[in-house]
């Protein structure tokens, strides 16, 4: 079964079309590096709730939106072997591909694909 890595984060919605230059850069690596999709999403209903929600999670302020997103990838260890090589790929580093957004608040994971309809 595929695996997938997903993420959110708040990003300034000034930074809008630098974010979506940066994950076009990225997934462009992420695929070389195996990935078989990425999918990057711009909140446009994301509520604030009272116990939990995505801009809670994100510590997102006013002046930012939550952006969902996730990475496809045919198996957990293509993933792993294709992480390592991300992680090593110069044009990943934040010199050359700097993150318009807040890392220190972006949540990921990687998960085990149980339903694809």
């Amino acid at each position: 079964m595929s695996y997938a890595d997903g993420f959110v984060a708040a990003v300034p919605t000034v930074n809008k079309e630098k974010y979506l230059a940066h994950a076009e850069f990225a997934a462009e690596i992420f695929k070389e590096y195996g990935a078989l999709k990425v999918v990057e999403t711009w909140g446009s209903d994301v509520p604030d709730g009272e116990v939990t929600s995505f801009p809670m999670a994100v510590k997102a302020d006013e002046n930012e939106t939550v952006v969902f997103s996730w990475v496809i990838w045919p198996s957990k260890a293509v993933r792993d072997s294709g992480w390592q090589k991300l992680m090593e790929d110069s044009r990943m580093s934040p010199e050359n591909n700097p993150m318009p957004f807040d890392g220190k608040r972006l949540i990921y994971g990687g998960f085990d694909i149980i339903l694809d309809k």
